[in-house]
């Protein structure tokens, strides 16, 4: 035997009595079964971007004062995997079935956008995959769908808040409607508002009319000149940021100087950016203000969201928070990674007390929250009024 095959031979016996050591447990490096992975989809590019960077914001800081997660005795690291569903509702299934099939997620937040939220929720109900909402309000996002759940309040009662808005605090007897006819949110929210502002005058002509514009629209004068010849007393137009914030700055410039209240989705830098003062005195409802958050989750999420980004946070930030911390705390209860008993295990959140306040699910897997009052003054989100269910 030559020298060259005596240290061929001496090399693989060391190998082989080395390989017991680094197979063991231990303290060795983490194992792809030491990982939870949650999925996250979310707009991060196309027309919805900036809500889904949102939403995004809240999550990722929910992760990073979170990172683990205890079950059966076994800690594990959580990872968060975002997918980009492109503002498109085709991305949007894309986007879940990819987070299902090729990154094997146990969970999933999202998204921003009833219409892509409802797009993503048929793929992960087929997969039996449990997925949280964060902000989408349309009441057809759980509808029918026993894996979707949701931490925000829905259109109903948005509908409802600001209806009463109308009525009450600006003495509004006749409406008209701006709908983006190709949002699901924004036809909804129309039709709730339309319902309950009917009611709360006793008059079915109390809506004047209703006029439509499609996704990516920039030029409203025809819908608004027929408006202006209408002289309602409020104008209603729920929508995407960019779009309403161009409803009203082009309203402005034609005169209509009646009040323009809308729906959550305002509530982005972005509304101002385009609208600038023309959008000044906009009111909407939304999830969250923090003048008023109360609870020591919330305390600790100003605190968080402050020192890294010497800002005040969206409310769909506080939800993106939350609706991470509902996840872990309901693998927590399930005391397993099984997707199904989480799933079960959120379907019985109740109590839970985020952010934004208390999350308890009802029998179809929404959650009933207060509503806030914001407007736009001197450039900026101002608190008015909190409206409870």
């Amino acid at each position: 035997m030559n020298k060259m095959v005596k240290i061929m031979i001496l090399a693989a016996f060391c190998i082989a009595l080395a390989l017991p050591v680094f197979a063991g447990g231990g303290s060795q490096s983490q194992t792809a079964g030491d990982v939870i992975k949650i999925g996250v989809f979310e707009p991060m590019t196309g027309a919805n971007a900036a809500g889904g960077a949102m939403e995004v914001e809240g999550i990722r800081l929910a992760n990073e004062l979170n990172p683990t997660v205890t079950v059966g005795g076994k800690t594990y690291k959580v990872e968060l995997v975002v997918a980009d569903n492109k503002s498109d509702k085709v991305e949007a299934a894309t986007a879940v079935q990819r987070l299902i099939d090729a990154d094997k997620v146990t969970l999933i937040l999202g998204s921003w956008g009833s219409s892509l939220s409802m797009a993503g929720g048929e793929v992960a109900k087929e997969a039996r995959i449990p997925v949280i909402g964060l902000s989408c309000t349309n009441p057809l996002v759980t509808a029918g769908n026993d894996y979707y759940f949701r931490v925000c309040f829905i259109d109903p009662f948005q509908g409802t808040v600001m209806a009463n808005y109308a009525y009450n605090n600006l003495n509004a007897r006749t409406a008209v409607i701006v709908q983006e006819v190709s949002n699901d949110y924004s036809v909804g929210l129309a039709k709730f508002f339309s319902d309950n502002f009917k009611l709360l005058t006793g008059n079915p002509n109390s809506i004047i009319t209703t006029v439509n514009y499609n996704t990516g629209d920039q030029d409203f004068s025809a819908q608004l000149t027929s408006i202006k010849s209408l002289n309602p007393d409020v104008i209603f137009a729920p929508g995407n940021y960019t779009e309403s914030a161009l409803v009203m700055k082009q309203a402005r410039e034609l005169g209509i100087e009646v009040p323009v209240i809308g729906g959550d989705t305002w509530e982005t830098p972005e509304f101002i950016d385009v609208g600038r003062e023309r959008v000044e005195g906009a009111v909407f409802s939304t999830f969250f203000a923090s003048e008023v958050a109360a609870t020591p989750a919330a305390e600790t999420f100003l605190k968080e969201y402050r020192s890294r980004y010497n800002k005040e946070p969206a409310a769909v930030t506080a939800l993106g928070y939350d609706g991470y911390l509902v996840a872990l705390d309901a693998i927590k209860r399930a005391n397993s990674t099984d997707p199904l008993k989480i799933r079960d295990a959120i379907a019985a959140t109740n109590g839970f007390v985020g952010a934004t306040g208390t999350t308890t699910l009802d029998e179809n897997g929404d959650a009933t929250k207060s509503a806030f009052i914001k407007a736009v003054e001197g450039g900026k989100f101002v608190y008015k009024d909190i409206v409870n269910p």
